[in-house]
């Protein structure tokens, strides 16, 4: 008796999509405010016109059950610069485009390599990220907005004041753009938002950074935008997305964004501060009482905080260390310690990262901490003493420059290592 082989499984509505390249975008215009003009457009994906996946919402949901957000995040990224270059789009307004944490760990297209080299060619173009994203895999989102930027692209983060993090994190992504979620023009005025407002407006005031206010949907909407120092604009007042105009005005006076400049990814928080700073001499009981002292900063800030640290080696991790930083991981944002044989998970709540023998990193002892108001860092090398371990020293600087702490954070990040599975669980 012979047995039947099961028959294959059927295609999934959403795999039949994207082999068809059934996705397209609407564009939503992003308005300066008080020049009433537009300056560019937001892509938003959707799905077969009439069909059950033609919402984005739906589109995404069904991607995540098969196991293909990335390549529909790729697929939408494609229609919308496919869309935009075929109505004509040129350099002078912007293309905003997002990206999803799932399509850092998918390979691009060949069809989206040869449309990105076009649209690096001829459109200005911001890509939009959220914090979640450098939440599940740092290294590999600091990655995209370096090469972003090399092909002269600009750095949005969306849905700021959503979420605690998207304030913490901020400053990491450096962004042009920093786009108000819209229940901050939408809900009446609070502790809350004022402390939102104060944060953004203040990160604006430091980077020279555009504000971006979602949801304008009133003309109360709009003065509420105005009052908090919102530059630009978009929502449902200028009418919903749609195609892009057959014919568009000349564009007006450009947006003048602040130039970044890049680190070399192999920097370290020592090697890069000394360019700036004087390094002077301690032993390491000094600095284990500054690191204390930062660490009990950070645990002031609550989950408003940023806590990254360097211990050199995993034997340097004692349980009472471990203790103290599970304490500082479950209430800021994002607390990451490394070193070498450091597991990815070393505490709850921390990540670790393992630091290999030739890493200069391995040589230093550093803490960041870096909030909406506050930041400092020490950063030390070691001077390859032996005898006890209280008599050991260190060059070291400690630093209260925001841009300083900023660069030493970075450079630590970029030390994380991500995995699918990562990021596949903080997708919502």
């Amino acid at each position: 008796m012979s047995t039947l082989a099961p028959a294959p499984e059927a295609p999934s509505e959403l795999r039949g999509i994207l082999d068809r390249r059934d996705v397209h975008a609407v564009y939503q215009p992003i308005h300066r405010l008080k020049e009433a003009e537009i300056v560019g457009f937001e892509a938003l994906a959707r799905g077969p016109a009439g069909s059950p996946l033609e919402r984005p919402d739906l589109m995404f949901a069904a991607a995540r059950a098969d196991g293909l957000v990335g390549e529909l995040d790729h697929a939408c990224r494609a229609a919308a610069f496919e869309g935009a270059l075929a109505a004509g789009l040129k350099r002078g307004r912007w293309l905003t485009v997002n990206v999803e944490p799932a399509a850092l760990a998918t390979g691009v297209p060949a069809h989206l390599a040869a449309v990105l080299d076009r649209a690096a060619a001829e459109l200005d173009v911001v890509i939009e990220l959220t914090e979640r994203m450098l939440t599940a895999y740092p290294a590999a989102l600091l990655e995209l907005v370096e090469q972003a930027r090399r092909r002269g692209w600009r750095i949005a983060l969306d849905d700021v004041g959503a979420d605690p993090a998207s304030l913490a994190l901020m400053p990491l992504v450096h962004p042009d753009v920093i786009k108000l979620d819209l229940r901050i023009v939408q809900d009446r005025p609070s502790l809350e938002i004022a402390r939102l407002v104060s944060a953004v407006n203040a990160e604006v005031e430091r980077s020279g950074a555009v504000l971006l206010a979602e949801g304008i949907e009133t003309e109360e909407h709009l003065r509420t935008a105005l009052s908090l120092g919102a530059a630009l604009g978009q929502g449902w007042l200028w009418g919903r997305p749609g195609d892009l105009p057959t014919e568009l005005p000349r564009p007006g006076r450009p947006l003048r964004l602040p130039e970044r400049g890049r680190r070399s990814a192999l920097a370290t928080p020592f090697g890069d501060v000394t360019e700036e700073r004087t390094p002077r001499e301690a032993k390491k009981a000094l600095l284990f009482e500054v690191t204390r002292l930062l660490e009990r900063e950070a645990a002031d800030l609550g989950e408003s905080a940023v806590v990254l640290a360097t211990f050199q080696d995993v034997s340097n991790l004692t349980p009472a260390t471990l203790a103290r930083y599970a304490d500082l991981g479950s209430h800021s944002t994002f607390t990451g310690i490394f070193g070498r044989g450091v597991p990815s998970r070393p505490a709850p709540g921390v990540r670790g990262a393992s630091l290999e023998d030739d890493d200069p990193l391995r040589h230093e002892w550093n803490i960041a901490v870096l909030g909406p108001h506050f930041a400092a860092a020490l950063v030390s090398r070691d001077m390859g003493d032996g005898g006890s371990e209280e008599e050991r020293r260190f060059e070291y600087v400690l630093t209260y420059d925001r841009e300083l702490v900023r660069r030493t954070a970075v450079a630590m990040m970029r030390r994380f290592e991500g995995d699918v599975e990562t990021l596949e669980a903080v997708l919502p």
